[in-house]
């Protein structure tokens, strides 16, 4: 009997890791984010574009949407056509998207506002209380809480005290 739930365990855990090496769907829980909610970017300095209807916000930004941060060391801003509004921002150096105790850290990110659409790339790290994942690209959607971690995923989970 012993050997027969060593061997479930087992290839429980076998399964589990494919589907980990191949990207795995999560939720999110906290990093969430009202995207009808203004967006407040604080810098060092802002260089614009009217032409091209971009925006370079550099040196230690900061981005608030509701409870929704983003920290970067430079975003670019792509406004709307009609240039009333932020329609993606592209953020570069040592990216953070908090959101209560949920944490992500990317090389770089890019957040589409009205969809809530962000997608982290490079060595993404993803903290959710003492729990983690990591892998090479993160796409999460900041309305529904849901996402994909794909590239040679790894999750590390604290068993819960009784």
């Amino acid at each position: 009997m012993m050997q027969r739930l060593t061997l479930v365990v087992f290839a429980s855990f076998l399964g589990l890791s494919q589907a980990m090496a191949q990207g795995t769907d999560i939720t999110f829980g906290g990093i969430t984010a009202d995207t009808s909610q203004p967006v407040e970017v604080v810098s060092d300095s802002l260089t614009v574009d009217q032409t091209t209807q971009r925006g370079v916000f550099s040196g230690n930004v900061v981005v608030t949407q509701g409870p929704m941060q983003l920290t970067a060391g430079e975003i670019e801003v792509e406004y709307t056509a009609a240039g009333d509004g932020i329609e993606r921002l592209l953020a570069r150096g040592g990216v953070t998207v908090t959101s209560g105790a949920d944490a992500a850290k990317a090389a770089e990110a890019v957040y589409t506002i009205d969809s809530g659409d962000v997608v982290m790339t490079g060595d993404v790290v993803m903290t959710q209380g003492a729990a983690a994942i990591s892998g090479q690209k993160l796409v999460m959607n900041l309305t529904t809480g849901k996402g994909r971690m794909e590239g040679r995923v790894t999750t590390t989970f604290v068993p819960q005290e009784n």
